[in-house]
């Protein structure tokens, strides 16, 4: 049997494959940015294995932080707790160089324009405080929909505890803008601290 590795890069995808014999196969192809699966399937057909014998197939790729450096994604937005807008930029008081005073913090992928709030609160322990005002959130998603956001972040605090207003807002936005992309911070990261979870 056999274990292939193959590494989607931004400009070439890779391929390293080893046999229990000890043979290695290599493959350097061009990404294609439109269907990374071809990229991967001229990496194999390079290589000229035979993936019915393989055993092991690894992927990793540098896409997504390849996107994230050059700073080529789609326009961004974020909603938030009312309140909690500058939580973003603000961050938290660490700092690589902490006594550098020519310190600069890196630009936000989400510009400031972009970030809006919606009237909610959750409590630390999952309890509603204040319930999401449904009216608001839609009318704030469809703000950023005409400012041309294609994807929007939500992150409502305490959201960890109890994720029903983020739901919730997730629904309001396949309503209102059903073409833009949605991340709910309580599905990807389910913890406490909201700058964490930005």
């Amino acid at each position: 049997m056999q274990r292939v590795a193959v590494d989607i890069g931004g400009t070439f995808t890779d391929l390293v494959a080893h046999d229990d014999g000890g043979d290695v196969a290599v493959s350097k192809v061009l990404t294609t940015p439109e269907d990374h699966s071809e990229g991967v399937m001229s990496a194999v057909a390079g290589a000229a294995l035979d993936l019915k014998q393989t055993d092991l197939f690894l992927h990793g790729t540098t896409i997504a932080i390849n996107t994230v450096v050059e700073r080529k994604g789609v326009k961004a937005a974020l909603i938030t707790t009312r309140g909690f807008r500058d939580v973003y930029e603000i961050g938290r008081s660490n700092r690589p160089d902490a006594y550098n005073l020519f310190f600069e913090r890196p630009v936000p992928l989400v510009p400031r324009s972009l970030c809006r709030e919606v009237t909610e609160r959750m409590t630390a322990r999952g309890e509603i405080h204040m319930p999401l005002d449904r009216e608001e959130a839609a009318a704030v998603v469809a703000e950023l929909k005409r400012a041309g956001a294609e994807a929007i972040a939500v992150c409502l605090l305490h959201s960890y505890a109890n994720p029903a207003h983020e739901e919730a807002l997730g629904e309001i936005i396949a309503e209102v803008h059903p073409g833009a992309y949605v991340a709910l911070s309580h599905r990807i990261l389910r913890e406490y601290r909201e700058y964490e979870r930005t």
